[in-house]
């Protein structure tokens, strides 16, 4: 039985646009994304680079745009965040353990915390008894490590916690660990509509 749920923030509660931010780049001068990049992302998700050497790794990709920018276009990913999303989380509250485990970076959830306010950010984290962000932990998914520190740390069972995310990739390395998944497909599927996917009530 289901007593825990761990879910992602992109495009599970807030919706994104996943091409917006190459597309902006690309408006900038960059030719094509590439493995520099992806590396580049991957060590800022880990909170191993700061914002400022994450900008300026971009700018040698486009060097005739400002910082400025750059961060309008990596911040285009961002789009709304529906309110039914936050009210169905907050009926959830009272019958299970909830947390949010999010690849993401600190100009993102900068971005996203300016721009929906304190009262909405705050009512939303208050749903969660712990949120972790990779690049805070030093870990992302789908790296086993991130899944077995989350378990270890609040003394999870796998087999009764429910692991949400719309990449394939991440709920197959929850998978692994034996912890239940549901692999969201964007656009076709909302978070709200738990019920009807899995057997769990309120």
């Amino acid at each position: 039985m289901i007593n825990t749920i761990i879910f992602d923030f992109g495009d599970i509660f807030i919706n994104l646009d996943k091409e917006a931010s190459i597309n902006g780049l690309k408006k900038l001068g960059l030719t094509a994304w590439n493995e520099d990049l992806s590396q580049l992302n991957f060590q800022f998700e880990k909170g191993q680079i700061s914002e400022e050497n994450f900008l300026l790794g971009i700018q040698k990709h486009v060097p005739n745009a400002s910082i400025d920018e750059i961060l309008t276009a990596w911040n285009a990913i961002l789009l709304d965040f529906p309110l039914r999303r936050l009210e169905f989380l907050q009926k959830l509250t009272t019958k299970y353990r909830l947390f949010l485990l999010s690849n993401t970076d600190s100009i993102h959830i900068e971005t996203f915390e300016r721009e929906h306010g304190a009262s909405f950010y705050s009512d939303f984290y208050q749903c969660f008894e712990k949120v972790y962000y990779s690049f805070e932990m030093g870990m992302r998914k789908p790296d086993a490590e991130i899944f077995n520190y989350v378990l270890k740390k609040h003394d999870l069972t796998p087999a009764c916690t429910l692991f949400i995310d719309d990449k394939k990739e991440n709920t197959d390395a929850a998978t692994a660990l034996g912890i239940q998944v549901w692999n969201l497909q964007v656009g076709q599927e909302d978070v709200i509509n738990l019920f009807s996917k899995k057997e769990l009530s309120l």
